[in-house]
C-alpha cells in the first residue's frame, strides 16, 4: 500500500463532483464538521458508554467519549504525520492524517445501539433465540449471520454510507479515506471467525469493496487488510476508554482516590524523572480530583507517544499487511503489562459492577420487546395493529413493500440502533401499555 493512494479527497456518491470553491477547511475537516453537526452524533449524548447516566455526577456517555477519542486521535495522527515526513515521505496529504483520524474517531461509535455494548448483545440474542429460528428461513444464509451477530462497527459504516429515504447518494458523502479508517475489521460476518467481529453488513459489502479497491488496500486470502489509519483510530479508542473508565469509577466511588492514583502511577514505575515530576505537581495540588485529572492526562500523553513510536517503527509491516497486533499491545513491556493489568481490574470491578449489569439486564428486555413488535409488524403488516406500529418508524427508515425480508429487518434495526436510551425505554413502555405518550417524543 502507498500513502498517495491511501489518502484521497474523493467522496462516496460524489466521485465525479469537482468543486472550484476556495474553502478555509480541508476536505477531511469538512468530514469532521459534517459528523459533529449530524443528528446521529447528537443522539450519542443520550447513549450509555459503560455506566448508567446518573443525575448529579458526571460520567461519560457515547458523545463525550467520542469527542475525547477524536481529540486523542488528532494528536496521535499529527505526531505520526510528522514522523513519516521526518523519514522522507513527501506525500502532501500526509499533513491531513490528524484530521482524517479525528473524523474517523468521531464516527467510530455512531452505529452503536442504546445501552452500550449490552445493546449489541441484546440485538444478537434476539435473533439467536430459538423462537426466532423461523426468521432464518426467510433470509439468505449470509444475511442471517449479519442479524444474529449484530455489530456496531458495521452499523457505523452503514449509517454513513447508506442512502436512506430522502438522503443523497452516498449517505453522508464522506471521503473514502475517512470511511476506510473506521473499518476495524475489514471483512463481512461470514469471515468473522473466533472474534465474532466484522466491519460491514452484506448490504454495504459492495460499497466497502469499492472503497478498498480505490484506496489500494491489500487483499490476502480473500480478505482486505486494514487501512493503516485504522491502527491510530483503534489506539485512540483503546487509550480513552480504559483511562476514562477508571476516572469515572473514581467519580462513582467504585475506586478510592488512592486506588485510582496508584493505578495511574503504575505506568511510570521505574521512571524516576516522571515520578519526580508527579511529586512536584502533587506538592502544589492537594485536591484529589485534580491530582487524578493530572495523572490521567499524563498517562494519555505517555500512551500517545508510545503508540506513535510503534506505528513509525512498524510502518513497513503495516503497509504490507504484516502487522498483526494493536499499537497499544505493542508498546514497551512495562506499558503493555500495566495496560493489561488495569484492564483485568476494570473488567472485574467496573464492567461487572451491579449498576453496569443492571443496564445489561434492562437492555435485553427493552430491545427484545421493541424488535419483537417491529419485526413482526414489518414482515406481516396486514392487520391494523401492525400498521399502527409501522407508523412509528420514521420516514427515512421505511422501505418499499416489495423489499426483501433482509432489507425490511435491516430498516427495523436502523431505527432501533439509532434510538437513545430514554427513547428506547419510552417506546418499550408504550408497547407494554404502561405509559401513554402525552408529551410528544422527538426522535
Amino acid at each position: 500500500m502507498n500513502w498517495k493512494q491511501l489518502l484521497t479527497t474523493k467522496r462516496l456518491g460524489q466521485e465525479d463532483y469537482i468543486s472550484h470553491r476556495i474553502d478555509a477547511r480541508t476536505q477531511f475537516q469538512m468530514d469532521y464538521d459534517r459528523l459533529i453537526f449530524s443528528s446521529p452524533f447528537r443522539r450519542l449524548q443520550h447513549k450509555t458508554q459503560v455506566f448508567p447516566l446518573p443525575s448529579g455526577i458526571f460520567v461519560h456517555n457515547r458523545l463525550t467519549h467520542s469527542l475525547e477519542v477524536a481529540s486523542v486521535g488528532r494528536s496521535l495522527g499529527n505526531m505520526v504525520a510528522s514522523g513519516l515526513k521526518n523519514k522522507g515521505n513527501e506525500e502532501p496529504l500526509l499533513q491531513e492524517i490528524g484530521s482524517i483520524v479525528s473524523a474517523a474517531c468521531l464516527a467510530h461509535d455512531l452505529g452503536n445501539p442504546p445501552f452500550g455494548h449490552s445493546g449489541e448483545d441484546a440485538i444478537s440474542n434476539y435473533f439467536r433465540s430459538q423462537e426466532r429460528e423461523i426468521l432464518k428461513t426467510q433470509v439468505k444464509t449470509e444475511e442471517w449471520e449479519d442479524l444474529k451477530w449484530f455489530e456496531g462497527n458495521a452499523n457505523a459504516l452503514r449509517l454513513l454510507t447508506h442512502s436512506f429515504n430522502g438522503y443523497r447518494k452516498g449517505g453522508y458523502a464522506m471521503t473514502y479515506s475517512t470511511l476506510a479508517s473506521i473499518v476495524k475489521y475489514p471483512y463481512d460476518s461470514s469471515q468473522r471467525g473466533d472474534k465474532k467481529k466484522y466491519g460491514f453488513f452484506q448490504s454495504e459489502k459492495t460499497i466497502y469493496e469499492k472503497i478498498a479497491n480505490e484506496l489500494g488496500l491489500i487483499k490476502s486470502d480473500g480478505t482486505f487488510m486494514r487501512h493503516p489509519l485504522v491502527y491510530l483510530v483503534e489506539a485512540a479508542d483503546d487509550i480513552c476508554y480504559q483511562v476514562m473508565d477508571v476516572e469515572d469509577a473514581y467519580r462513582l466511588k467504585l475506586f478510592s482516590a488512592s486506588e485510582t492514583i496508584t493505578l495511574f502511577r503504575k505506568y511510570f514505575e521505574g521512571n524516576e524523572k516522571a515520578q519526580q515530576s508527579i511529586c512536584k505537581v502533587f506538592n502544589m495540588v492537594t485536591d484529589e480530583s485534580e491530582r487524578i485529572a493530572y495523572l490521567r492526562s499524563k498517562v494519555i500523553g505517555k500512551l500517545v507517544e508510545e503508540c506513535k513510536t510503534v506505528f513509525i517503527e512498524n510502518q513497513d509491516k503495516i503497509m504490507t499487511g504484516n502487522f498483526h497486533s494493536s499499537l497499544i499491545k505493542s508498546t514497551p513491556t512495562n506499558t503493555a503489562q500495566t495496560y493489561n493489568e488495569i484492564a483485568k481490574i476494570s473488567f472485574e470491578q467496573i464492567y461487572k459492577h451491579p449498576m453496569v449489569v443492571e443496564i445489561e439486564v434492562s437492555a435485553y428486555k427493552i430491545i427484545e420487546t421493541l424488535l419483537d413488535k417491529l419485526v413482526k409488524a414489518i414482515l406481516n403488516p396486514s392487520n391494523s395493529y401492525a400498521k399502527s406500529i409501522l407508523r412509528l418508524i420514521p420516514s427515512e427508515y421505511r422501505v418499499a413493500e416489495e423489499s426483501s425480508n433482509y432489507d425490511k429487518i435491516r430498516s427495523v434495526l436502523d431505527f432501533v440502533a439509532g434510538m437513545t436510551d430514554d427513547y428506547a425505554l419510552n417506546m418499550y413502555r408504550t408497547f407494554e401499555g404502561v405509559q401513554l405518550p402525552y408529551a410528544k417524543r422527538v426522535y
